[in-house]
């Protein structure tokens, strides 16, 4: 055991373990639109812990249920449904939650342990496999008797100092990582609503309609007296309701060759063995935060490849699922080989993927409209072809091309940063919880990493 550092069980460290209500105890009927915030799964899903969609109960019933009060510094968990869930409450606008009955918190005697520390030892795969080490997969997925194995959880505590040295290392990077993120979701609404603005509200061109002047709808929509020159004046009829005098209604193929793709079959060795080309399935989709594909989980031959008909498609490709979900985007940012889960769209102009992407998801409700299947829905390349699209002025999309694009690469600069950033965490993680390397050496090797080739 390494020196000072104590085998401890999370009992003799812990203020408090308490279950969330029964589910009787917290009905829909009690939510109100502000109040004290439930925390539940998708609070805790991004790896963090996530203040979006919370739903609320009012101060007397959470009253009611302060059992389940939960508060700034304790640690949430999952124990039911999707397992293995951890996130620590912030010290945000909220000084108080109720934790919903699929979650249980955790209060440290913080004069014994850290919480942050504590956090990241459950995120580490030695605390997870102890956290799950007794779970029932009978029905729902649940912990068996949860507070008291959670209680019985042995950790191997370092002394308080050295808790904090070491959650403040993992904790840096978590900040870089979601500071990371919250800018790239800045730029691609600053994106989108450039978007917006110019081809699904059409608001240059009603400006002008209205008889506002140049000055002042150039000032309100940031936009140049060169770009308002673009706009027309008025809205004509079409199949699409009004749009602006001189575009057109056209379908997807009018912007891009549309694909799908296929697995190569996985009896045979040769396909993946060593592959080397990115292969992607809607899986590699489902968990990104921004439509920005960088890498996939698994890859495939050059025999494999020539299984697949649309062989590797370029940087730029604008990838939509299909089915099981329908809508997961994301432009591909590497070569990459697709499954049948895919309609891939490979723009004839590369600087249009992101006005793609975006016309994809204003015309999601269509694209999912067209869809049909008895097991689960789909969207066949031979329906979302002819979907009605508008089709503006090719000055007015290179003029949005060159507003989006320099976003568009920020965000995958800032993407391929944060997944560097991630890699160390995930390595520095049981090595520092573990003990094996101490937080100097940690400090180091984050240093060198971040210098310049």
């Amino acid at each position: 055991m390494i020196e000072d550092w104590q085998e401890t069980r999370i009992e003799d460290i812990a203020e408090r373990i308490a279950m969330g209500p029964f589910g009787s105890d917290i009905k829909v009927d009690n939510f109100v639109p502000q109040g004290v915030p439930i925390i539940r799964g998708g609070n805790l899903s991004s790896g963090r812990f996530n203040d979006d969609n919370f739903v609320y109960l009012t101060e007397e019933k959470a009253d009611k249920l302060s059992a389940a009060n939960a508060f700034p510094d304790d640690i949430v968990f999952t124990h039911r449904g999707t397992l293995g869930q951890v996130g620590i409450i912030p010290k945000t606008k909220f000084t108080r939650y109720v934790v919903s009955q699929s979650q249980m918190k955790l209060t440290c005697k913080t004069n014994l342990a850290a919480p942050p520390f504590i956090y990241y030892f459950f995120k580490s795969n030695i605390g997870q496999q102890a956290l799950l080490i007794n779970t029932s997969q009978t029905g729902v997925p649940a912990i068996s008797r949860p507070v008291t194995s959670l209680k019985n959880i042995t950790i191997l505590l370092p002394p308080l100092p050295e808790q904090h040295r070491i959650a403040h290392v993992l904790g840096t990077l978590d900040d870089k990582i979601e500071n990371n993120r919250k800018t790239a979701k800045t730029l691609e609404a600053m994106a989108q609503a450039i978007y917006k603005s110019w081809f699904v509200d059409f608001d240059p061109v009603r400006a002008k309609m209205a008889g506002e002047s140049p000055e002042s709808i150039c000032k309100r929509l940031k936009l140049t007296p060169e770009i308002l020159d673009l706009f027309p004046d008025r809205l004509v009829d079409s199949e699409l309701g009004e749009i602006p005098e001189g575009w057109g209604v056209g379908t997807f193929g009018d912007y891009a060759d549309i694909v799908g793709g296929s697995t190569p079959s996985t009896n045979n060795s040769a396909y993946w063995l060593s592959g080397i080309h990115s292969w992607a399935t809607p899986k590699d989709l489902s968990s990104l935060t921004m439509p920005v594909l960088l890498a996939t989980e698994n890859k495939i031959t050059d025999a494999g490849l020539q299984q697949v008909s649309s062989r590797l498609l370029p940087v730029g490709t604008v990838l939509l699922s299909s089915r099981a979900p329908i809508g997961y985007l994301a432009i591909a940012e590497i070569p990459v080989a697709i499954n049948q889960g895919f309609i891939a769209l490979k723009p004839h102009n590369h600087e249009h993927c992101i006005f793609l992407l975006f016309l994809i998801k204003h015309n999601m409700e269509e694209i999912i409209s067209r869809a049909n299947g008895s097991t689960f829905l789909e969207i066949s390349k031979a329906k979302f072809r002819p979907i009605p699209v508008v089709f503006p002025a090719q000055d007015i999309l290179q003029s949005f091309a060159k507003l989006a694009m320099p976003l568009f690469l920020r965000i995958v600069s800032l993407e391929k940063i944060t997944r560097i950033l991630a890699v160390q965490r995930d390595t520095l993680l049981p090595k520092l919880i573990s003990g094996e390397i101490r937080v100097p050496e940690a400090e180091h090797l984050i240093e060198k990493a971040a210098r310049p080739l």
